[in-house]
């Protein structure tokens, strides 16, 4: 196998991701949160990857591996907010 980056490759930190599904595929779109008061609550959307029902299944799982290896090594992933903050997507 050779990994390989495409000419229009990009990383990009998100902490929102929603998802859509239709009977063909997925689509995930990835964005930044930003949260200035309980009722201010602004994401910007940068990118979104549509993906087959076999490969949202094949990254679930890669997923659940990564993320019980991870809680092993650090602990738990609590999905509870922050203190000080009201809002988790």
């Amino acid at each position: 196998i050779v990994l390989e980056k495409a000419p229009d490759y990009r990383e990009g930190y998100a902490n929102s991701v929603q998802i859509r599904v239709n009977l063909w595929d997925f689509f995930l779109l990835f964005g930044t949160l930003s949260q200035t008061s309980p009722e201010n609550v602004q994401i910007q959307n940068f990118q979104g990857v549509y993906v087959s029902p076999q490969q949202a299944k094949a990254l679930l799982n890669v997923l659940q591996q990564n993320i019980g290896q991870y809680e092993a090594a650090f602990g738990e992933i609590r999905l509870e907010p922050r203190a000080g903050a009201s809002f988790v997507q």
